[in-house]
């Protein structure tokens, strides 16, 4: 296995290859993989992210999963780095974190079995898709400003070529704490089947990205708050949570709830049984 990781250094983009502890440039410069201001491994074109693929996270919320995967857009926009800041907009409370491997295309790929699809792949990555689930109610089915507000979409630390997704630990800590752990195991689509699915009628590009689903245990987060995804084989993406200081703008569109939709995707299939409404922080 490679992995490949964009940072900056000495004012430039510079594309590294880990060797260890450091991150070596084409003309031989080094610099700590821990100190390096990281930039998102790769410029996709279009990110493309499954609702529902892990079971655990289906027996969750105590529903059913379709014959078949359904999807999600995130734009471009809203891409973030390993190190950097994922912000909670002024007058929203439930920012949820969802740890995820990504799937990064290589190849163009339009119409393939799903049993080619692996030549087509460049590499995995790291992903947290966050949600801001304060605007459910209204975009409950594109999902746009709820998984793709600004920041809300890091990847990380590096590109990985040459891993194997199968039978991989996933897990998401929230300062220091392990609060997601699944496996790759528990996916019902693995990434061969969702990059063919997507292909059929969606030409994926070089650098496209795909992500993958989330277990169980996807919960709001606050300013303050450290976050962490990690897999064996793809490091870990670090991210920490800070307060936007604009609130959103109360002249135009719907602004942020807390129905009981809101509140349990938030807190979980289970928020009602436990007999407390959470406050709103």
């Amino acid at each position: 296995m490679t992995e490949y990781r964009r940072v900056l250094l000495d004012g430039a983009v510079v594309e590294t290859v880990r060797e260890g502890g450091e991150l070596v440039a084409r003309d031989g410069r080094r610099v700590p993989a821990e100190g390096a201001t990281h930039l998102p491994p790769v410029l996709p074109s279009k990110i493309i992210a499954v609702h529902l693929n892990h079971r655990s996270r289906v027996d969750e919320f105590r529903i059913g999963l379709p014959d078949t995967p359904t999807y999600f857009h995130k734009p471009v926009s809203s891409l973030n780095a390993h190190g950097g800041a994922i912000v909670r907009p002024e007058g929203c409370h439930w920012l949820n974190y969802e740890g995820e491997i990504a799937v990064v295309i290589g190849r163009t790929c339009r119409n393939i079995a799903p049993e080619e699809a692996g030549e087509y792949i460049g590499g995995y990555t790291l992903a947290n898709d966050y949600g801001l689930h304060d605007f459910r109610d209204t975009d409950a089915g594109s999902m746009l400003r709820v998984k793709g507000s600004d920041t809300l979409c890091p990847l990380g630390p590096g590109l990985v070529t040459g891993w194997d997704f199968r039978g991989k630990r996933l897990r998401t800590l929230v300062n220091g704490e392990v609060v997601q752990d699944g496996s790759t195991d528990e996916m019902q689509w693995d990434m061969h089947y969702l990059v063919a699915d997507i292909a059929r009628t969606i030409t994926l590009v070089p650098g496209d990205v795909l992500l993958s689903g989330t277990p169980a245990g996807s919960r709001p987060v606050r300013p303050g708050d450290v976050v962490e995804v990690e897999a064996e084989g793809l490091g870990r993406l670090r991210n920490h949570v800070v307060a936007g200081l604009a609130g959103i703008r109360t002249d135009v569109g719907a602004q942020p709830t807390a129905s009981e939709e809101v509140l349990s995707t938030a807190l979980g299939g289970d928020w009602e049984f436990r007999g407390i409404r959470p406050p709103r922080r």
